[in-house]
């Protein structure tokens, strides 16, 4: 199908209202992949001292840190998809630097099979082309299919299917590797699918397969790179505070993150006119409060609409554009949603089926 009609800037904004949303700080963008993992670690440490305190206390924070960690991980996913786009820095090998090994090795995603696929799921957002189409298309569900989704990432179900797959595929990568193949040169067809599963939340992203030996190999890379930080954070754990921190921030990459994932997906396309010809249905907006910003929206994510219309704004310019939007009048055919339990509730006004 042919690709969705784009907005033209120059339609909503004046010149130096789109030259001022399209500016790239060349500090802002590093100081949000900072903050997240000083949010993680803050939250980490800070349950281990209440830990070494008393354990009781430990105990009640606990759950606190992990929904927080679980929001960070996010948002360094979220950060990684704004390198994707060359939104976290002017200059493209720090751009690249950052969203490969400072935000998408965390949580074992390839910056490179990223962006390949993601632009896809932009030039056909909705269409049958779109990568990212299993995310929105279930919806709208039952209530019970939900429940069973939430059940499955908070046990860490979803974590242990997606990984389990990810190791076979660089498993495989790396016997390529030890062998000499010829598709371990890098010099083959990129496999957009690499790595994708840890960047999608729908079925098709936990089963996508590698389609070649080489996206085999750039798994195999991208799983290095995960494991690497992986024991990093792990290191720094015991080298200060002990094993504590380290549990709290894999706990939640198994299971917070998991589900907070998968409302963000949700809440961007799914039960949206997406697919039509205005260009200002391609996506939701989401407002959100304060504990929804720290944990399923980090990083101005919920202006999923703004950035859908326009890809060359940063996500610390998204608010701005949105209130241009709104001066001008262009809510009424935006899809804004109050809040993610509106969405939530949206998503999930299915009826159950009588048996």
């Amino acid at each position: 199908m042919p690709a969705v009609k784009a907005a033209r800037p120059t339609d909503v904004f004046s010149r130096d209202d789109w030259k001022r949303l399209t500016a790239i700080s060349p500090l802002r963008g590093l100081w949000l992949i900072l903050h997240g993992w000083l949010v993680a670690a803050l939250a980490a440490g800070g349950t281990a001292l209440l830990w070494d305190w008393h354990w009781l206390a430990g105990l009640v924070a606990l759950p606190f840190a992990i929904a927080i960690v679980g929001g960070r991980q996010l948002g360094l996913s979220i950060l990684m998809h704004e390198g994707a786009h060359g939104l976290l820095h002017p200059n493209r090998k720090i751009n690249n630097f950052a969203g490969q090994w400072l935000t998408g090795a965390a949580t074992g995603s390839d910056l490179h099979s990223y962006r390949a696929y993601h632009l896809t799921h932009h030039k056909y957002t909705q269409q049958p082309e779109d990568p990212d189409l299993a995310l929105s298309q279930p919806f709208p569900t039952t209530p019970a299919s939900m429940k069973r989704k939430i059940v499955r990432d908070l046990t860490g179900q979803t974590f242990l299917k997606q990984r389990s797959g990810q190791m076979v595929a660089a498993w495989l990568g790396l016997k390529a590797m030890l062998q000499g193949s010829p598709a371990t040169d890098g010099k083959g067809k990129r496999d957009t699918s690499a790595g994708t599963p840890l960047n999608r939340g729908g079925a098709a992203g936990v089963s996508a397969p590698v389609t070649d030996l080489s996206g085999a190999v750039r798994t195999t890379k991208t799983v290095g790179r995960f494991l690497l930080i992986q024991f990093i954070v792990l290191a720094v754990s015991l080298l200060t505070l002990g094993i504590i921190p380290f549990l709290v921030w894999i706990i939640a990459l198994a299971t917070t993150f998991q589900l907070f994932l998968r409302i963000r997906n949700i809440a961007e396309h799914a039960c949206t006119t997406t697919g039509s010809d205005d260009p200002f249905t391609h996506a939701r907006t989401t407002y959100a409060n304060l504990v929804e910003r720290t944990t399923v929206a980090p990083y101005w994510v919920n202006y999923h609409s703004e950035h859908h219309l326009f890809m060359g704004v940063p996500c610390y310019n998204l608010p701005q554009a949105h209130a241009l939007l709104l001066a001008e009048g262009m809510d009424k055919r935006m899809t804004i949603s109050g809040g993610y339990l509106d969405v939530l509730r949206q998503v999930t006004s299915k009826k159950e089926q009588m048996a």
